[in-house]
């Protein structure tokens, strides 16, 4: 008997699936979530609002709270030094026909003695001084010397207080430097520095024909027009020099400005000068006893072109044609390097001058005299 069996039916296929409508975004829904939105910033923005007048109610502290500590200054430093020299320190106003010349000084004396340079007073019909609380005194002058811009003021009021003076001749070049002046008509300006070179040899000549000679301090300390005659302090508070001259890029003085090279008058030699104002209306000049030119020859140096009769040069047998290269330390290169050191020294110094006679270099002690003017 044959046997036969049906197929399995295959199961009949799934029912196809209902397609998946897109997502529609109506107008009704639109309104919904700008509604829903809207609260949401409006309270959002109305808890801001109320933390910021909340906070607004509270005083803003600028800074930390509390006792703020005093400022510490080092002792000795220019910040500490300041307060104290600056009552010695003064404004010049000079009166002249052409106008007012304005200039600084500083007090040399409890008795009112006041030093600054010839150039601030030159000429001037009235002198003032403003010091530095502001008051004002007619001042008169004393005295001056021309050719080492030195000039002595006296002023009558009590209660002065003096600079203190250093030896200048025990300066060194990278010493600390503060200067104290009134450049530019600002009054009480402090700018500080270094010494940057000492002995520099300057010959400053100005309308008129006249000719004014620095052995002077340089310094980098910001000097301008107005610091004329002002102090130059060292790191003890002590004054150096007085500001004097300036190296400029342009030849307008008026338009000359600090460009970092500054010159001073040594305090030693501007306070002998002083002091023989004082003493005697006049400043002796110290001299060589010789006349001197440029020379040209090899070796550099300034030829001697006459020697006084019994003066110190023919005493230490310096003759006319000598060749003189050096005096001291101080090399010479221009008849102003050897008259401008000549006048650094007081009468009486003795110092050595070398000097060339033929091809022979030879080594002469002078002793220094004054002039007899």
């Amino acid at each position: 008997m044959i046997v036969t069996t049906a197929p399995t039916p295959e199961p009949p296929p799934p029912p196809p699936a209902e397609p998946t409508r897109p997502l529609a975004v109506t107008s009704r829904s639109l309104v919904v979530v700008g509604l829903v939105a809207g609260l949401l910033a409006g309270g959002l923005g109305g808890a801001l609002g109320y933390v910021a007048a909340k906070a607004q109610q509270t005083p803003v502290v600028i800074g930390a709270s509390g006792q703020a500590p005093a400022a510490q200054r080092v002792p000795g430093s220019i910040a500490a030094l300041v307060p104290e020299v600056m009552p010695s320190v003064v404004t010049v106003t000079a009166r002249t026909g052409l106008g007012e010349a304005l200039g600084s000084g500083f007090v040399i004396s409890n008795r009112g003695y006041l030093l600054t340079n010839e150039h601030v007073i030159s000429g001037a019909t009235s002198v003032t001084v403003t010091f530095s609380d502001g008051n004002v005194a007619a001042a008169q002058v004393v005295g001056s010397d021309v050719e080492s811009d030195v000039a002595v003021l006296h002023v009558d009021k009590d209660g002065l207080t003096s600079v203190w003076l250093a030896d200048s001749d025990k300066v060194a070049v990278g010493d600390g430097v503060f200067a104290v002046g009134s450049p530019l008509a600002l009054p009480g300006t402090v700018t500080a520095g270094i010494v940057s070179a000492l002995d520099r040899t300057i010959r400053a000549r100005e309308i008129g024909g006249v000719e004014r000679y620095y052995a002077a301090i340089q310094t980098d300390a910001a000097v301008n027009r107005g610091s004329s005659g002002g102090p130059l302090f060292d790191l003890s508070g002590r004054v150096i020099g007085i500001n004097s001259v300036i190296r400029s890029v342009v030849e307008d003085s008026q338009a000359a400005g600090n460009i970092g090279i500054a010159f001073a008058i040594p305090i030693n030699q501007a306070i002998r000068i002083g002091a023989e104002i004082i003493d005697t209306g006049r400043a002796r000049r110290t001299v060589v006893g010789a006349a001197v030119n440029e020379y040209d020859g090899p070796g550099g140096g300034v030829r001697i072109t006459a020697v006084d009769d019994g003066g110190p040069a023919a005493a230490a047998g310096l003759r006319t044609g000598d060749v003189v290269v050096r005096i001291g330390e101080h090399q010479v290169e221009q008849p102003h390097d050897l008259i401008a050191m000549v006048r650094r020294y007081p009468p009486g110094t003795t110092v050595t001058v070398v000097y060339r006679r033929g091809g022979a270099t030879q080594v002469a002690s002078v002793i220094l005299v004054a002039d007899a003017n």
